[in-house]
């Protein structure tokens, strides 16, 4: 546990172990970027609990001084077996890399992919260790500078104290402050943006047209996308071989109010001066932060109804998913629940025999905001016809409760709840008659990914061995993963950033087992399985 070249070598054992498990198989196929961010990052967390170890070890001896030097033999012999162990970690990562790219459709690595990671890997070593350098020198010298007034050790733990908090204190005050600053200026400004493709309505069915409460500017970049796209009356009479009547589509972008309630009101009153109340089906979509709705979402119930549907939603925030996921999850819950209130007191306010069947939805964050108005499973199933939630995130409180309460014998990530009653938890089509029991009319379905690391991420990786590593492993999860203590969070937070860069089916891309979930859900009247079947082809996911 002695010192080389400025290293411990405690610190560099045990820096050299945790590089190799990040090789270690995880969820998503991983490029040389992120292997080499994962790589980097878990081998200064590995030199970070070497040195702390030796460190606990000294203190609890009463021993001043780090070890002696191992000498000259000692690192040379570490250093063969870092080479030997790091030559059998690359041929373990290519072989289980190509075994993941395989299952999923996915172009294999390069030969040169393997050096590049090698080199980012070092980078991100050499960046982290020079931050925790100088933050040890900084515990160091305040804890030199105690010295004069208090007894070594109280030294050394006051020191440690004042650079923790002066951390927490940059970190969370002023780095995370203006970075989100920056970050709002920056999407604010994306969001002024219009698509090349995206043309002004001149329906008065559609927000930002002709009559709307909210101007076309106001909308956002994704709400101009959701309102200027859709299939046309040709197209869905076409496809039914019936006269179509035109979907109603209804958005409120952030500059359409400036509080999230009131937002929530002027969706409503657009629904209802366009006529969406009267329509059978409104549904009631949560965005993710940007405003983002998946086409294939929509697009499917406007298929399955012939037109005869409204759909209202709302944006929340600037910021992307990830973004928002980490920063915005109380606007998302208000916007979620304000959104729901404001139409379902129009709709409660509508004789019996008046009101159109009402259904929720939303996929990864907006999942979490779609669950906002209700407290459980039951709930939503009281409250509404139909509820389709894809993606859902850690966050999501009723997904939460009822995975943890599931059935004895089903897995976390496929659970069944209550014998399948009134949720289902798919992964594909096939799933949806899982269990083979009655079900109720008032259908709830969670969409999820045994490989989506959006719907996996948890704090709690950290120290903690989920349990869907723990059970029978998902059709596209590798039976040669394994739970690592911090390795596993971080490989996991690395497959969020490329979680949508994989086939649908994978990871936190959906698409074609969305019109199969919402014709369970809904049951249109007429609708075979041929016709979802047939839609399929021409749905898009964005």
């Amino acid at each position: 546990m002695e010192r080389a070249a400025g290293f411990e070598f405690t610190g560099v054992v045990v820096a050299m172990i945790f590089a190799w498990l990040s090789a270690t198989p995880s969820l998503l196929p991983r490029g040389p970027l992120f292997q080499g961010i994962v790589t980097g990052a878990s081998a200064a967390l590995g030199y970070s609990l070497g040195v702390f170890g030796a460190w606990v070890v000294r203190y609890m001896i009463s021993r001043e001084t780090r070890w002696p030097s191992p000498g000259v033999r000692v690192w040379a012999g570490f250093g063969i077996v870092a080479v030997i162990g790091t030559i059998a970690m690359g041929i373990w990562f290519s072989d289980w890399q190509s075994e993941i790219r395989d299952i999923m459709g996915v172009d294999h690595l390069r030969g040169w992919n393997y050096p590049t990671i090698a080199v980012i890997a070092i980078i991100v070593f050499v960046f982290l260790m020079a931050l925790g350098r100088g933050w040890a020198a900084l515990i160091r010298w305040l804890g030199t500078f105690s010295r004069r007034f208090l007894p070594p050790r109280v030294a050394r733990t006051v020191a440690a104290a004042i650079v923790v908090l002066i951390t927490v204190f940059l970190v969370n005050g002023v780095i995370v402050d203006y970075s989100m600053r920056a970050l709002n200026g920056a999407f604010a400004a994306a969001n002024n943006e219009t698509q090349a493709d995206t043309q002004p309505t001149t329906s008065r069915l559609r927000s930002g047209g002709p009559e709307s409460l909210m101007s076309w500017d106001s909308l956002g970049r994704q709400g101009r996308t959701f309102i200027g796209s859709g299939p046309t009356t040709e197209q869905l009479a076409e496809f039914n071989k019936t006269p179509a009547v035109e979907p109603i589509r209804v958005f409120a972008g952030l500059d359409s109010a400036d509080d999230v309630y009131d937002r929530a009101e002027l969706a409503a009153r657009e629904l209802e001066r366009t006529g969406g109340l009267k329509r059978a089906v409104v549904a009631i979509g949560s965005t993710t932060g940007s405003g983002w709705i998946n086409r294939a979402t929509v697009d499917s119930i406007e298929y399955m109804y012939n037109g005869n549907i409204a759909t209202v939603s709302m944006q929340y925030s600037f910021l992307p998913s990830w973004l928002s996921f980490l920063a915005d999850q109380d606007r998302a819950r208000k916007a979620g629940l304000a959104l729901f209130e404001a139409v379902d007191e129009r709709i409660r306010a509508l004789p019996l025999n008046e009101r159109p069947r009402i259904v929720v939805f939303g996929e990864s964050l907006g999942s979490f905001a779609g669950e906002a108005a209700f407290g459980t499973i039951p709930s939503i199933t009281a409250r509404a016809d139909g509820a389709l939630f894809v993606g859902p995130t850690f966050s999501n409180t009723v997904w939460n409760d009822a995975t943890a309460n599931r059935d004895d014998g089903s897995p976390q990530w496929l659970p069944i709840y209550r014998d399948g009653s009134k949720v289902r938890f798919i992964a594909d089509p096939e799933d949806l008659a899982r269990p083979d029991a009655p079900w109720s009319d008032a259908r709830v379905v969670y969409l999820q990914h045994a490989s989506d690391p959006i719907t996996w991420w948890s704090p709690r990786l950290i120290l903690n061995k989920p349990d869907w590593l723990k059970e029978k492993r998902g059709r596209d999860v590798l039976a040669s993963t394994r739970w690592i203590p911090f390795v596993t969070f971080l490989q996991v937070s690395a497959d969020m950033a490329i979680s949508t860069d994989v086939p649908d089916g994978h990871g936190h891309h959906f698409l074609s087992a969305i019109p199969y979930a919402w014709a369970q859900i809904l049951q249109p009247p007429g609708w075979t399985p041929e016709k979802t079947a047939a839609l399929v082809p021409l749905l898009t996911r964005s």
